[in-house]
């Protein structure tokens, strides 16, 4: 038995029930809680009822423990004995369709983006640049939209900003100071994130939008799982791998309008990772895409242990809500519980902060949107089972997942195609050929015209009477010197510059609105 509707997902049960309207799941949500409150079951359950309803989920597992949802679960006392209480009846267990994937290919397929395709804000952020770096870092990415570079991966990077060092006098009376001080200040933050293993992540094929949105063949949406417990050691790339992919499907998504249910929903564990330290702008930028992006039919939902995790602009958009327990034993606590219950809807029956600190494991307060949009009065309620299994998937369920995932061998071999590195060292090349052709030529033995034998004409002095009644010669054969109309190699390679330049100078890149580059689909 169960309680979901056509229209509706059910998430607990109290006095009164609570459901996710399906029409409304675009509109984002919230699920906090401190550590070891239930807030990865409720993630869980959440997910593995939008599948069942054709919903495809993207989700980030933290701790490993949300690959159980790929597994049947078991039918466990307490289970069996919440879902009797809810009114359940008989749990049918059931795994989730499941697709593992992994930045560093270890635990799920490999995760690609380019560095063109992620944009200078966001790498700014990872590398964590002052603002004269970030500044440099800009007239780097607009001189290679310009010139038709693309930036795929890191020696694509370094290869541009050694171009932009021995340009910087040129670079810096059109587009402003070009540091070479903070041109090495760059070359060495991308070498710390090469370190940290980020050329993994850096590369191609990139990761395809439509296999994370898929179905399978019964029409249950796909549970995308991305591996994070090794991600988690570079927490900036994690931030910034979660808002490339929310901008990814901004830009390349199609408004729809309101849809009956959504075409995707991310769940974004450990959200605070998204915001910690970022500037001011940037912040902005992923308001904006929050409040945008559900026109396009996708629903964020942010997990973290505090709501004051979120900024208030951000937090104003997330209109279905689930509180697990709070615990205030210092005033920074107390500070957030307050935060938190002012964000619901009060429930005259009793007071929402003091509630907070009183749940018990698997226990929330849950607020989501009625039919109309409006959020429903904020009820304390049970959080229903899952019915797949509560814990991680083993090593070797991990291994057949991959194994037969419709998406296997698809990105599991790197692509290196040419691009900004091979570009670059080519007109190098060239340039260093043209140079040394002047130097080939003047060290060259001189050519002579060979002396007249016998019958050869042999020239006249002018006006003199022979020359006069002497039929006009044919012009004399040139030597091969300098009246050659051969080209020389310096033009041969300046001719092969320009050709290269102008097969990728087309047009110039498009930027979209975090900076990435917006690639056809």
């Amino acid at each position: 038995m169960s309680k979901d509707t056509e229209t509706a997902v059910f998430i607990g049960g109290g006095t009164e029930d609570r459901f996710l309207q399906l029409a409304l799941a675009n509109r984002h949500g919230l699920v906090t809680g401190a550590t070891g409150t239930g807030k990865t079951v409720t993630l869980q359950v959440i997910a593995e009822a939008l599948s069942r309803s054709g919903v495809p989920v993207f989700a980030a597992d933290i701790k490993g423990d949300l690959s159980g949802i790929s597994q049947p679960g078991e039918p466990k006392p307490k289970l069996v004995e919440r879902a009797t209480e809810l009114g359940l009846g008989d749990m049918a267990m059931a795994a989730s369709p499941t697709i593992l994937w992994d930045v560093f290919g270890k635990d799920g397929h490999p995760v690609h983006a380019t560095i063109s395709e992620l944009g200078p804000l966001l790498l700014s952020r990872l590398m964590q640049l002052t603002e004269a770096q970030e500044g440099v870092l800009n007239i780097a990415f607009r001189v290679a939209d310009e010139e038709g570079l693309l930036i795929l991966d890191l020696k694509d990077l370094q290869s541009l900003l050694s171009h932009i060092a021995e340009r910087a006098d040129e670079l810096t009376t059109q587009y402003g100071n070009v540091s070479k001080a903070s041109v090495g200040a760059i070359q060495r933050r991308l070498l710390t994130l090469e370190q940290q293993g980020a050329e993994h992540f850096f590369a191609e094929p990139v990761l395809a939008l439509d296999d994370i949105m898929s179905k399978d063949a019964q029409g249950r949406g796909t549970v995308s799982l991305l591996a994070a417990d090794e991600l988690m050691n570079s927490p900036r790339l994690y931030g910034v791998f979660l808002l490339w992919l929310m901008s990814e499907l901004f830009e390349q998504l199609p408004e729809v309008g309101d849809l009956d249910r959504p075409k995707l929903v991310l769940f974004f564990d450990e959200a605070h990772l998204l915001f910690d330290e970022a500037p001011a702008a940037l912040v902005d930028k992923i308001e904006q895409v929050v409040r945008l992006i559900r026109s396009k039919g996708v629903g964020v939902y942010f997990v973290t242990q505090n709501p004051l995790d979120v900024p208030e602009s951000v937090l104003g958009q997330l209109g279905n809500r689930v509180q697990h327990a709070l615990r205030a034993f210092t005033p920074k606590d107390q500070k957030a519980v307050r935060s938190a219950a002012e964000t619901f809807r009060p429930n005259p029956a009793f007071d929402t902060a003091d509630v907070i600190t009183q749940l018990g494991v698997g226990e929330a307060l849950v607020s989501t949107l009625d039919p109309d949009g409006t959020p429903n009065v904020v009820e304390r309620v049970k959080i229903r089972p899952p019915c797949s299994r509560i814990g991680p998937a083993t090593p070797e369920e991990r291994a057949a997942l991959i194994k037969d995932s419709p998406v296997a061998g698809r990105y599991d071999k790197e692509v290196d195609r040419e691009s900004a590195y091979e570009i670059l060292k080519e007109r190098a090349a060239a340039a260093t050929e043209a140079a040394a052709a002047p130097a080939k030529q003047a060290s060259a033995p001189p050519t002579f015209e060979p002396w007249p034998t016998a019958g050869d004409a042999v020239p006249l002095p002018t006006g003199s009477p022979q020359a006069r009644s002497r039929p006009a010669q044919a012009p004399a054969r040139r030597s091969s010197g300098g009246g050659s109309q051969r080209q020389t190699v310096a033009e041969a390679a300046l001719k092969s510059v320009v050709r290269s330049f102008g097969s990728t100078l087309g047009r110039e890149l498009v930027r979209g609105v975090l900076g990435s580059f917006l690639r056809r689909r």
